[in-house]
């Protein structure tokens, strides 16, 4: 039994070990000055050949032409001359931190059992240590919203900086909001059960929406309730009607929008966002009308529908901000964590097919955060607001050219390396030894 207990505890210790990121990086101690650079600030403006001074974790100013002299011997300067400077990225829904190995349980953290589940909270379960929260920096994700999954609500999401010791350091905007699965209006039939596989209406769809609606009226009556006794589901749900939380309902079909929205507007939600949303640019008008926002479904998918466009899931950003709706970009689904490393490339599509470059790089900055509620202080490069910015070779929604030399978060300046460039720097070593 001691042998065993040993051997259970030494794994234990390797995983632990195997799965330490960076250590994270000291405070700010000493102003800093990047010079030369192109700045994107990502409320669509571009500074060229701009300075950007960082202090005490801040932006302290920022000038568009670096004619004006700063004087070197009071900080650090960071020649940036034909380099690109960025807000830092933000990738919203994801589970970043909650899993690290899907086919071990131990490490699956990302969702609990049972419908109802607005009281779990993400943010006690995120790891900061996840070998995947170290991979997403060199691409300039510095931010992301933490988000449960299962059940008809998944519970509370928040929303964290990907540099630090713990969840408690690391957290920016706790319990930022609610997480709603809305009901499927059409299902498709179990096909390993000998069920034909193509679409059909959902005969459940008014059963599940009723349900829904009794969970919120419960609720409401709650909050107006004297009774002392506190039921942990319903007082979790006060934050939406008063504000203080968002509510995000995760749909994508052009009747599940419809309701979706209507259904906060009875129910007296003060904020709501439409997540995946495949379908909200048929109804665009609708969400412009009540000022809906949507955080937009990975945009490297296929079309949903055999009579789609090809470029359909591409263009989706387009059709929406054209019609005035404040849009961002997610990217849950198969390896979502591992894919949120590609969010600038999600962007970069979207300006391939329609969207300028600065309106593509508006729905990983500015755009997400307004969405995310952290607008004041994230999402762009303008003074006041936090050194979380990067520097690239070239323009970071590119593949080719998304070569990061240094990120800031909060002024902090923080390790590009993971385990990835720690593998190919070993094996660019060794394949030059062979030359």
């Amino acid at each position: 039994m001691k042998t065993k207990q040993l051997y259970i505890l030494i794994l234990l210790m390797t995983f632990g070990f195997s799965n330490a990121q960076q250590t994270p990086a000291k405070p700010q101690t000493k102003a800093i000055a990047i010079t030369g650079a192109t700045a994107h600030i990502g409320n669509g403006e571009v500074y060229e050949n701009s300075i950007i001074i960082l202090e005490n974790g801040k932006i302290s100013n920022i000038i568009k032409d670096n004619t004006i002299k700063v004087d070197p011997s009071k900080m650090d300067v960071i020649d940036a001359t034909g380099k690109h400077v960025y807000p830092g990225f933000i990738i919203p829904n994801t589970t970043l931190g909650l899993v690290e190995i899907d086919a071990v349980r131990a490490t699956d953290d990302d969702g609990e059992l049972g419908s109802w589940n607005p009281h779990i909270r993400s943010l006690i379960a995120y790891n900061t240590e996840s070998k995947v929260v170290e991979s997403l920096r060199p691409n300039g994700v510095l931010l992301a919203q933490v988000t449960p999954r299962t059940g008809r609500i998944s519970g509370t999401s928040s929303i964290v900086q990907l540099d630090a010791w713990n969840w408690e350091d690391a957290v920016v905007k706790e319990d930022d909001g609610i997480h709603m699965n809305w009901p499927n209006s059409f299902t498709r039939g179990r096909w390993w059960l000998g069920e034909d596989p193509a679409m059909k209406v959902n005969k459940n769809y008014s059963k599940q929406v009723k349900e829904i609606v009794d969970f919120f009226n419960a609720a409401k009556a709650y909050s107006n309730s004297t009774e002392a006794e506190i039921n942990l589901p319903y007082d979790a749900t006060l934050g939406l009607f008063d504000g203080t939380k968002k509510l995000y309902i995760h749909v994508d079909d052009e009747k599940g929008i419809i309701d979706a929205v209507n259904f906060t507007k009875h129910n007296g939600v003060k904020s709501m966002t439409i997540v995946g949303g495949y379908h909200a640019y048929k109804v665009a008008d609708l969400l412009k009308q009540n000022n809906i926002s949507v955080l937009l479904q990975r945009v490297h998918s296929r079309p949903g529908q055999t009579d789609h466009d090809y470029d359909l899931p591409f263009k989706m950003a387009k059709l929406l901000v054209d019609k005035g709706i404040l849009v961002g970009l997610e990217g849950s689904g198969q390896m979502e964590r591992m894919n949120a490393r590609n969010l600038p490339f999600y962007a970069g599509t979207t300006a391939a097919y329609g969207l300028s470059k600065e309106q593509a790089l508006q729905l990983i900055t500015l755009n997400t955060a307004t969405i995310l509620g952290i607008q004041k202080h994230y999402g762009s490069l303008e003074t006041g607001k936090s050194a979380t910015l990067f520097i690239s070779e070239g323009d970071a929604l590119d593949m080719r050219t998304n070569i990061l030399t240094h990120a800031f978060i909060d002024g902090r300046q923080i390790s590009l390396e993971s385990h990835q460039t720690t593998l190919w720097k070993r094996y660019s070593e060794k394949l030059e030894s062979q030359d």
